[in-house]
């Protein structure tokens, strides 16, 4: 079971924190979980509500027994266990997600890019437009936002080649990386300079033979799986649309080529 406090609305009660000073708690009403719920409405001084946050958190806890799950920028979540069993409430999201795009034109050369920032910065390796999925966002429509961010190419999401999972990356989150395929509309490149030192199209032969894919496994599996799709010996997963019964868009990445019963 968990609480939210949602920062809306407030009202104030004092209560003697030593025999020095009174501090200010946030009154907050019990909702219908066992949680507790405040409500600000009027302005407050960041200085100020920090220590009032603080005080009031530690009062809460020690009266209903909750613990810190995790906070956003529009809540603060509590939570307490109530069963007579071990606690199992899933921690706070685990994963980030992030996408790399392959994209070929009818030369055979692919799209990549040279970073001005990170851990490519000088480098003079050349890599394909990469980026995090952001939250609500699909793996497809992510993959066709960063490339044109990046590189100012129009693209259609054709499938997924690829993923892999890490661990202990941005923040100690785990990572979970998606090589997507993408078909471009436009040719022209218009690089996001904030980001990208240089784009262009290069011959598939010339990325894949790059000493830094030869050196790092991952990279040259992931060159060798796009070379091999852009020889059409390779099935990815597409992005198929599903229905839902609250008309949710979803989908489901699968190899429909070799799965026929739909």
């Amino acid at each position: 079971m968990s609480s939210t406090t949602s920062l809306e609305s407030m009202k104030e009660q004092m209560v003697p924190e030593n025999e020095v000073e009174q501090v200010r708690l946030l009154n907050g009403v019990e909702d219908s979980y066992e949680g507790i719920i405040v409500e600000i409405k009027e302005h407050m001084d960041s200085r100020n509500f920090v220590p009032i946050l603080r005080a009031s958190i530690s009062q809460w806890k020690q009266q209903e027994g909750f613990r810190y799950h995790h906070a956003e920028p529009e809540y603060l979540m509590l939570v307490r266990w109530l069963p007579n069993s071990p606690d199992t409430l899933p921690a706070n999201a685990s994963h980030r997600v992030g996408i790399g795009a392959f994209i070929v034109n009818n030369k055979r050369e692919v799209l990549v890019i040279q970073e001005n920032s990170g851990g490519f910065k000088g480098t003079g390796v050349w890599k394909l437009p990469t980026g995090v999925v952001n939250e609500g966002e699909d793996i497809c429509e992510a993959a066709i936002r960063e490339v044109k961010e990046e590189t100012g190419i129009e693209a259609e999401f054709i499938e997924i080649l690829a993923f892999r999972q890490s661990h202990h990356a941005f923040f100690g989150k785990s990572d979970l990386f998606f090589v997507c395929m993408l078909q471009p509309h436009s040719f022209n490149i218009r690089k996001q300079d904030s980001e990208v030192e240089a784009a262009q199209w290069m011959p598939i032969e010339d990325y894949l033979n790059q000493p830094y894919n030869k050196e790092h496994q991952l990279f040259q599996y992931v060159a060798e799986i796009c070379k091999t799709k852009s020889e059409g010996d390779y099935v990815g997963f597409p992005a198929i649309p599903i229905a839902t019964a609250s008309n949710k868009k979803i989908y489901l990445y699968f190899n429909n080529r070799d799965f026929n019963r739909l």
